[in-house]
């Protein structure tokens, strides 16, 4: 599914990754934990796109193909999502429109058939409510007005309908209550199958209760120093971080 290979990338000619090497593959959950500043969220930006990061070495593959080669919107279409950290705001823009615009313009770069309105809310009010989600949002603008729980929903509720088949997460648990972090813990296992994977960045272990993944991944100084299974999310919530990162100096 993920094959990442000496990934380096900088932000104003500053280097952050260093020398990434990770393997994700098909129908498997990775999180990646680390401390502030180590990479993790530029990680995220580097795959999906964002064009202020420059890659400055190593390579990214997806289902075989040159991930870094593509486009945003091409990355989209192959399958990757991005569940932002600190969803923005879109005043003026209506979440279901936005939501269906999305749905359709995968649908046709891929070849298949648009939604029609009545299509597209049969299935929006259906995932809505599966995610405790009043279906108001549905007529509100995008993320406008919002709590944190209910953007991170909104972001769950967005990967529901687009159906990808790699879910990149940036540390969409940050600021949830308990309620809120299991219901979109539901939402990416209810999305678990042979040809979808997830990447799940986290500061916690407590999401990872919930999701519970097949590896964790410890990135420190723009390089993954350690990689384990569920219980190495539990040593560092117990022992933090410090001297996983002293060992790999």
């Amino acid at each position: 599914m993920l094959e990442i290979r000496g990934l380096a990338a900088s932000i104003n000619d500053k280097p952050i990754l260093k020398g990434i090497d990770l393997t994700v593959p098909e129908g498997e959950i990775h999180a990646i934990m680390g401390p502030n500043g180590s990479g993790k969220s530029t990680l995220a930006y580097v795959l999906s796109g964002r064009e202020e990061f420059d890659v400055t070495g190593g390579t990214a593959s997806f289902n075989g193909a040159d991930l870094l080669a593509m486009e945003p919107e091409e990355r989209a279409a192959a399958g990757v999502f991005l569940a932002f950290q600190a969803p923005i705001e879109l005043p003026g823009v209506n979440n279901a429109n936005f939501l269906r615009t999305a749905l359709n313009a995968i649908r046709r770069a891929r070849g298949e058939s648009e939604l029609d309105a009545v299509q597209f809310l049969k299935l929006a009010r259906a995932e809505a409510k599966r995610l405790a989600m009043p279906e108001d949002m549905l007529k509100r603008n995008v993320n406008v007005g919002f709590s944190g729980g209910e953007k991170k929903r909104n972001e769950v509720l967005q990967m529901a309908i687009l159906r990808p088949k790699l879910a990149i997460l940036d540390e969409t648990d940050s600021g949830l209550d308990i309620d809120a972090l299991k219901i979109v813990a539901d939402g990416v296992n209810a999305l678990r199958a042979p040809d979808f994977s997830a990447l799940v960045i986290t500061h916690h272990q407590r999401l990872l209760d919930h999701l519970v993944p097949d590896r964790v991944h410890v990135l420190a100084h723009g390089r993954i120093i350690r990689s384990g299974g569920p219980e190495l999310a539990r040593e560092l919530e117990k022992s933090g971080y410090a001297q996983v990162v002293a060992e790999a100096a």
